[in-house]
């Protein structure tokens, strides 16, 4: 029985082991690197695509559009939920019964069974991040209800808090059908800062970088970031970031998660 019971606890060691080889790596995704594919309408370029720790699925490509068009029709998610990042233009963005007009730096979040749609409203390209996100966990559509559901927010409407190092704006911390913890925030760093030594913490974490140019600790080695790359920080990876440039601010997203 012994012998049986330290089988069955060798197997499951080896199989979270190929879990965690499966899981997407830590890394820069450097805009400038990234694929483009032409449609007829559109332009995409996929960033990233697989398993985290927290999620069975985390996928973000980039959609740039042509005045006036549309990705695809309004449609639902019923197992994901799905953030939108406008980097550039105007972006019509419909939830449910409610439209707004969004520039760069404004952000959209639609809720498991929530019907979206997108649409470029300007007379340039318009140019988002979409993150589609799958929990490995049940999900709880009570907690998301809960929490305020599905929301828009528009860049030019957030306050601006002004610090030694430069600058904050919050767009939320909050809960959501798949994650117990959700939160959202734009730095400005000033020239040569450093946001903080490098540390770890249980969420996974996004940085987006908007303007200017970074670069970023992980596990002890250095990426060169600048305006457009995605940088993905695994659960409990060691980072930290600094504005590389000794005369410009750079402004960048950070979002995390956990269960």
């Amino acid at each position: 029985m012994k012998n049986a019971l330290f089988f069955l606890f060798l197997c499951c060691l080896a199989i979270n082991a190929l879990a965690q080889e499966n899981n997407i790596p830590s890394d820069n995704y450097r805009w400038k690197d990234l694929k483009v594919v032409k449609q007829d309408t559109r332009k995409t370029r996929q960033i990233l695509d697989g398993p985290t720790v927290f999620m069975d699925r985390f996928e973000i490509h980039a959609t740039t559009l042509k005045p006036g068009m549309a990705p695809h029709g309004a449609h639902k998610h019923d197992t994901e939920e799905e953030l939108i990042i406008v980097k550039e233009g105007r972006v019509k963005v419909t939830i449910e019964d409610e439209t707004q007009i969004l520039g760069p730096g404004s952000i959209a979040f639609a809720e498991i069974g929530d019907m979206h749609g997108f649409s470029n409203a300007g007379d340039t390209e318009a140019t988002y991040y979409v993150i589609k996100m799958k929990g490995r966990g049940k999900i709880d559509r009570e907690r998301g209800a809960e929490a305020g559901g599905s929301f828009m927010i528009d860049f030019d409407e957030l306050e601006f808090k002004p610090h030694d190092k430069g600058g904050l704006r919050n767009y939320f911390r909050r809960s959501t059908a798949i994650f117990d913890y959700f939160e959202m925030h734009m730095t400005t760093l000033n020239p040569g800062i450093q946001s903080h030594p490098p540390h770890t913490h249980r969420a996974a974490e996004i940085i987006l970088v908007m303007d200017g140019k970074v670069v970023e600790s992980i596990d002890g080695q250095d990426y060169k970031g600048q305006k457009g790359d995605l940088i993905f920080l695994a659960s409990e990876i060691p980072h930290g970031i600094t504005n590389r440039s000794k005369q410009k601010t750079c402004r960048y997203f950070a979002f995390q998660w956990s269960e």
